[in-house]
């Protein structure tokens, strides 16, 4: 057997972690192709010589991937490759926030507004209520790279804090330290062009590709207490993901 196929006993990868990579090459080098049945629970014990569990805690990995798929009493088979399971993270995004201390925020306007049929909509809240509109620009290593506009459900006794009118929010959702009243929330990511007004603050052109990312946040009854939306330079993002697997990692 291959030294690239046998289960290190000394090594501080675990067992099943070792199994587990030596069928991610296997998958990636086409040696095991969709559609293609892994060995048993049994004859990958013999052949590495390895316990039932640690196999079962394998392929449930394996599983978890989405790289294998179980059928009871056929065995496990190597999934196809779907292009509509693939996903996009927003890394590219999180980076125009940049290292702590990098971002600072301009704020252009904070004030309470009347909300029209589609605010109301979009906080569930009666029309003509008072709702608050911040508007900022966020500003990494002297250059603006953002800009947020949001309404949110206005609260009389719940005073908008610093943090609100702040960055400190804003990194928060794209870093894990989101404001603990935030239960989760709707994104989506559309192509866009400047106006005039944000082109004078991005620094780019009227009608110059963007994006535009919108955003509704829930609190833990599920009600939305925030809709939104970033505009950024087309040029300062872009969204990659790999399709397939190509090499394992440990």
């Amino acid at each position: 057997m291959p030294p690239n196929e046998t289960i290190d006993r000394a090594s501080y990868l675990p067992a099943y972690a070792q199994l587990v990579n030596i069928l991610k090459d296997k998958i990636a080098s086409g040696e095991l192709r969709p559609g293609s049945q892994l060995p048993s629970e049994a004859q990958l014990c013999e052949r590495y010589q390895i316990s039932p569990m640690t196999v079962r805690r394998s392929i449930g990995d394996l599983v978890a991937k989405g790289l294998v798929t179980t059928t009871q009493g056929r065995g496990t088979f190597v999934k196809s490759v779907h292009i509509g399971e693939v996903s996009f993270g927003l890394g590219d995004f999180k980076g125009l926030f940049g290292e702590k201390g990098d971002t600072k925020v301009r704020l252009l306007g904070a004030r309470i507004v009347r909300a029209n049929k589609r605010l109301a909509r979009k906080l569930s809240v009666r029309e003509e209520s008072r709702v608050i509109n911040i508007r900022r620009l966020l500003i990494n290593k002297d250059v603006p790279v953002l800009f947020h506009e949001e309404y949110m459900v206005y609260d009389p006794s719940l005073p908008i804090v610093e943090a609100e009118m702040e960055a400190t929010s804003l990194a928060g959702l794209f870093s894990g330290h989101a404001t603990s009243d935030l239960k989760g929330g709707h994104l989506t990511i559309e192509a866009t062009t400047l106006d005039k007004e944000e082109a004078e603050l991005l620094g780019g052109e009227v009608g110059e590709p963007a994006f535009r990312l919108a955003h509704t946040f829930y609190d833990f009854n599920d009600n939305p207490f925030s809709w939104g939306w970033f505009i950024a330079q087309g040029k300062r993002l872009s969204f990659r993901t790999s399709l397939g697997i190509f090499e394992h990692t440990a």
